[in-house]
């Protein structure tokens, strides 16, 4: 296999990826907040497994050319929720456990799919797109643990913060503007390796998602 089919057959096997470690962890917003009393994400459409109702262009390239991104914001109305403060943090965290779930789950099934015969190029897809599931689900979850608003790590924060903190308020200003500086950074270390130092955000969430892997690695060690 020449180098060019390598890399579409890469680019395939991490939209497929994407196409379900995105909207299970959106959809994990929507059940959480649904199950505190919200019903806007089911009146937004949001209620879904389809990605498509979810994905966002932008951050869909993202995920393409530098391993992490984004979907479009869940519509949730915290006023709705039973307990505003529980249900505020239970949605915040769920698309984070429901990637770790996810990359648990997917682990042994790439390390099944490395041990059995290669039947070609079905294979090699099934193969990649299963470690893609679970090195993106680990990704996404450190990505989205950033305490940067809007990811859920600042939503984490809005929900258990005083809102009158200094550190909170500028969180919340410039919070976004300091991930889109550090999204492109990493997107011009990932062309130019000669300043891969600027890929900071790169560095956070590949040690990350290691560190956060680690014990489920150990674990399915222990059977394969």
């Amino acid at each position: 296999m020449n180098a060019f089919t390598q890399k579409i057959i890469t680019y395939i096997c991490m939209f497929l990826a994407v196409m379900i470690v995105l909207p299970f962890h959106e959809f994990a917003h929507a059940f959480a907040a649904v199950k505190n009393g919200d019903d806007t994400p089911r009146i937004n459409g949001r209620y879904s497994l389809n990605p498509f109702c979810h994905f966002d262009i932008t951050g869909l390239i993202c995920f393409v050319l530098v391993g992490f991104g984004w979907a479009k914001p869940m519509p949730v109305n915290p006023y709705n929720f039973r307990k505003y403060k529980s249900g505020m943090v239970w949605v915040s965290v769920a698309g984070v456990l429901t990637n770790f779930i996810l990359a648990f789950l997917a682990y042994p099934l790439y390390l099944l799919s490395a041990a059995v015969p290669d039947f070609g190029l079905f294979d090699d897809v099934l193969q990649i797109t299963l470690f893609l599931i679970f090195q993106m689900n680990l990704t996404f979850c450190v990505f989205n643990l950033l305490p940067l608003y809007p990811l859920d790590g600042f939503r984490i924060i809005d929900a258990t913060v005083n809102h009158a903190n200094p550190v909170y308020r500028f969180l919340r200003n410039y919070g976004q503007y300091i991930l889109l500086i550090l999204i492109a950074l990493s997107f011009i270390a990932s062309w130019i390796p000669q300043v891969a130092f600027l890929d900071v955000l790169g560095f956070l969430i590949g040690n990350g998602a290691y560190y956060l892997g680690y014990p489920i690695r150990l674990f399915w060690g222990l059977f394969f």
